[in-house]
């Protein structure tokens, strides 16, 4: 398996390839890239550790060596968030990174699962599904936005809050990647009930964590480490795919359920990606109303996303 991570050399590239380094199957190839003239060091850095994964660093001029063969690219490439800044005030200096890097793998490695994680989520994979298209090899199967974080944020509250084990709990989070487009499905977590206020009360924390952390980190960064692991954990997922398992994980994919262009929910994955999009089943009428409250948010910031390839 060849995956490389595109922004290696940032807070959550890094965590990131760490975690690979230690997780990917033997025989592996791990390729960094990024612009920041440490990234050699970086993957210096992580070779040594006695995993049987090999690593190699790229620069500003070898970005097509490092996708070269990819299986999967994960791109964590992008500004983070700052303190009073939310995802959309993000747009301008993320959206044009993200289109030339897609380019870039449109060129190299077409067939490569793509994972986007750079903000505004919910705007860059239409972006990238823009360019992919304009380059005439999108595929809609292999093209995911990582909303991991969301999903492991709710099983980490919710844990927390009722004094679970929490590789017991199980939350499907469907919608977008920002704010109030994130939807936790609490009336669908087994073996746990909440009060109204309960619902209410984590609902906001988990839309709101990544806020949490910014301010937390008092303008030192947003959220890395977990944000980091959130990757790696679905990367993995997409690992096990490739190797011919089935999996099932929560991922923003190109949506056939005619509620927005590009929706998070429950996916089985396969060999060639995206296998079935699994329904989220009942909701309740706090979920209802919530998720068409934000539909519009949502249907927004794709627009926005495909305005700017097209140059509208």
């Amino acid at each position: 398996m060849k995956v490389a991570v595109l922004g290696a050399a940032g807070g959550i590239g890094q965590a990131l390839s760490l975690l690979l380094k230690t997780q990917l199957p033997a025989g592996s190839d791990l390729a960094l890239f990024d612009i920041a003239p440490v990234t050699p060091g970086v993957a210096v850095d992580l070779s040594h550790i006695p995993t049987a994964v090999t690593v190699k660093g790229y620069g500003q001029d070898g970005l097509t060596d490092a996708l070269q063969g990819a299986d999967i690219v994960l791109i964590p490439a992008g500004v983070p968030r700052k303190p009073g800044m939310d995802r959309s005030d993000l747009f301008n200096m993320n959206a044009g990174i993200i289109r030339n890097l897609v380019e870039h793998i449109a060129d190299t490695c077409p067939k490569a699962f793509v994972g986007i994680i750079t903000n505004p989520v919910n705007t860059t994979v239409a972006i990238a599904a823009e360019v992919l298209k304009q380059k005439g090899v999108y595929d809609k199967n292999r093209l995911f936005g990582v909303t991991t974080l969301d999903v492991i944020r709710a099983e980490t509250f919710i844990a927390e809050l009722k004094g679970l084990n929490v590789a017991d709990v199980k939350v499907p989070v469907i919608g977008g990647h920002s704010g109030t487009t994130i939807l936790p499905l609490l009336s669908q977590v087994e073996g746990v009930s909440f009060s109204q206020d309960e619902v209410e009360s984590l609902t906001h924390r988990i839309q709101n964590a990544g806020t949490e952390v910014v301010e937390a980190k008092a303008g030192g960064g947003s959220a890395t480490l977990s944000m980091g692991y959130a990757a790696a954990r679905f990367c993995m997922s997409l690992v096990k795919a490739k190797q011919g398992e089935e999996v099932v994980d929560y991922a923003y994919v190109e949506s056939t359920g005619g509620e927005a262009d590009y929706f998070a929910q429950a996916v089985r994955l396969g060999t060639e990606g995206v296998v079935e999009i699994l329904p989220y089943g009942a909701l309740s009428a706090f979920e209802t109303q919530s998720k068409n409250d934000m539909l519009e948010g949502l249907k927004k910031d794709i627009k926005m996303g495909v305005d700017f390839v097209h140059g509208e």
